[in-house]
């Protein structure tokens, strides 16, 4: 069993930015595919970023433009995803996903795919 927890989202103006973070409870993140998908209100969830943590490949949504860079931090043991340029469509629930057995490649963005999941954290980007 993997538990993720997401940390450090908020409130921010658009504009802004936010880093936000994903750990392991008690594991250390060594292989696997990392996921951030959001969940804007009312909305489906939708892929945002993924890392795969063998290869260093990733991948971004469309919506992304540049503006999202999805890294590993090894000293803290996480999967970050620094967010620049937020604006106010980025509001959502962000979630942060894992598969550490089955290979995903980054280049799947089907939230179903991903058998972890964190429990989200808001972001809401203010106009």
């Amino acid at each position: 069993q993997v538990q993720l927890v997401e940390s450090g989202g908020g409130l921010v103006q658009a504009g802004g930015s936010l880093r936000l973070s994903c750990a392991a409870s008690g594991r250390a993140f060594t292989s696997g595919t990392i996921g951030w998908f959001r969940q804007p209100p009312g909305k489906e969830r939708e892929f945002v970023s993924a890392l795969n943590l063998s290869d260093g490949s990733t991948h971004y949504g469309d919506f992304v433009k540049g503006r999202f860079t999805i890294f590993r931090d090894n000293a803290k043991n996480t999967v970050s995803l620094q967010m620049n340029s937020l604006k106010p469509e980025d509001t959502a629930v962000y979630y942060c996903a894992a598969s550490v057995r089955s290979f995903i490649s980054v280049l799947d963005t089907t939230p179903q795919r991903y058998p972890y999941w964190g429990q989200g954290t808001q972001v809401t980007v203010s106009s």
